[in-house]
């Protein structure tokens, strides 16, 4: 029972970083109706710019600024040529365009960094809290605190802000948003660069955690992501935050149990699970807007 509650006390620190990421795809999939593949690479951008500035030097706060602002500036890039230089209802264009995109963006990290690990700066030392019999790792608990003051922030914007406004109407009817008199193409943009600048963060806590980063970081958070927002329910803000703590226990209780290996099966078999048994994810319902878009 100790190991079980162990494991769900890590699982639910990663979470939040999962859910971090599965909210930036959540945000632009609910203003736009696409899917941005490019996401992770663009996050990779930032991650590798900070840990390139760490290098020659740079101080952690320096670092959290060049990767947030590394990402932000390569998902600008992607939506100038992905999103918002396609028109009309090109779902599926976007998709294939952003795709071409990320390979374009991994490999220009692959010739800048042409090493397989780079070191990220720690955001301290590596101290364990106990409680009991219970323990946790100082940055899962930082990075636990930083995700829910993030998120906390996202929905105080969303929802006390003209801005929030303002998305929350093109999210529900883009048609009701033109007839309205608001600037689609402004609030998209300004949403695809709330997304990067969320995905920028959750991407510095992850590798400040991890110690390090590889070429790999891009797929991977493209991944956690997606398997996290499926889970959770497309387009639904709280359905990103409880895929992510889905998905991160799933992770450390087949991690503890199976392995490396077996983990990695369990948690494509409950993304298989909850595609037939919830498709519409755990929080979610068969809106009309959501059914279209599926």
């Amino acid at each position: 029972m100790v190991d079980l509650i162990q494991n769900t006390l890590d699982g639910l620190a990663t979470g939040y970083a999962y859910g971090l990421l599965a909210l930036g795809f959540t945000l632009i999939f609910g203003v736009m109706g696409r899917l941005n593949i490019t996401f992770g690479p663009s996050i990779m951008v930032g991650v590798f710019a900070g840990a390139g500035f760490s290098q020659h030097g740079s101080g952690i706060l320096t670092v959290l600024i060049v990767t947030i602002a590394g990402a932000v500036i390569a998902s600008a890039y992607v939506e100038r040529l992905s999103f918002a230089a396609i028109k009309g209802n090109a779902a599926l264009a976007s998709m294939a365009s952003s795709f071409a995109i990320s390979m374009q963006l991994e490999e220009a990290v692959a010739h800048v960094f042409p090493g397989r690990t780079y070191a990220f700066p720690s955001i301290g030392t590596l101290s364990v809290i106990d409680f009991g019999p219970f323990f946790i790792r100082a940055e899962y608990l930082a990075m636990a605190v930083v995700a829910a003051v993030l998120l906390l922030g996202v929905h105080l914007l969303l929802t006390r802000t003209f801005f929030g406004l303002e998305l929350r109407t093109l999210s529900d009817s883009p048609e009701a948003a033109r007839v309205s008199g608001i600037n689609v193409a402004r609030v998209a943009f300004l949403t695809f660069l709330l997304a990067a600048c969320i995905g920028g963060a959750a991407g510095f806590m992850i590798a400040a955690t991890d110690g390090q980063i590889t070429p790999k970081f891009g797929l991977w958070a493209t991944l956690k992501g997606l398997i996290a927002m499926v889970i959770g329910g497309l387009g639904s803000l709280r359905g990103a935050v409880i895929g992510g703590l889905v998905l991160g226990v799933v992770e450390a209780q087949s991690q503890w149990f199976l392995g490396a290996a077996g983990r990695e099966i369990v948690v494509y078999a409950t993304l298989f699970l909850a595609l037939v048994l919830l498709p519409y994810g755990l929080t979610g319902r068969a809106t009309a807007k959501t059914a279209r878009r599926l």
